[in-house]
């Protein structure tokens, strides 16, 4: 299965190889699922996974933080925002959306969650963002890093297909290979008959060809 996945990954990359791009092209699995009720909210799947490989373009992750909290995380984070900086775009939610945008992931300490979902909430939470809470006496930078390589693994209720990132053209189709392991391995053993629920899976760059892995 692996030779057979490396091999089906190269096929994907060099099937768009051809068209010159002037962006780094990600590498994108499907898994269609099979005998599974997703209107359920038992079935579906929304978690993150940490990519042993790494996604190949790290996403931005912003924290919400006050004093040491706050220090540790401006090693990792590209945003850190302090208390008083939640007050200052509550008044100018433009320019907070702008970051809520840009931001893949968010990360707080635990007792901000209550000023943060009532004044940036709204922004937060239709964008699917609302920050990870965490206690204070933590270290940010780690969880913050881990998160720039960690991918959202989320069941639409509407649609039997899990989407998800699992690398970019420029890494290696075995690093790649890896990734799509922990991926497939975390779904199957979330779905209730595991592997049973899984009708086919491909891989396919952004602007390539569709591959069948299984």
């Amino acid at each position: 299965m692996a030779d057979a996945v490396i091999e089906a990954i190269k096929k994907a990359i060099e099937g768009s190889k051809p068209l010159e791009r002037k962006f780094k092209q990600t590498l994108d699995l499907a898994i269609n699922l099979k005998e599974i009720d997703l209107k359920n909210p038992k079935n579906r799947m929304d978690e993150n996974i940490l990519l042993p490989k790494g996604r190949g373009k790290a996403v931005k992750v912003g924290a919400f933080g006050a004093g040491e909290f706050a220090m540790k995380a401006k090693k990792a984070a590209d945003y850190v925002i302090l208390p008083a900086d939640i007050d200052n775009y509550a008044a100018n939610k433009k320019q907070f959306k702008k970051i809520a945008s840009e931001c893949k992931y968010f990360i707080a300490e635990a007792n901000l969650m209550v000023p943060i979902g009532k004044k940036l909430g709204a922004i937060l939470a239709v964008r699917g963002k609302m920050p990870m809470p965490y206690p204070s006496n933590i270290d940010p930078a780690a969880i913050i890093n881990n998160l720039k390589n960690t991918v959202k693994v989320k069941t639409p209720k509407d649609s039997p297909v899990i989407h998800v990132a699992v690398g970019t053209e420029e890494m290696s189709p075995e690093d790649i290979a890896a990734n799509i392991h922990a991926v497939i391995e975390r779904v199957e053993k979330k779905l209730e008959r595991g592997k049973h629920n899984v009708r086919s899976i491909h891989i396919k760059t952004t602007m390539g060809p569709d591959v069948r892995l299984r």
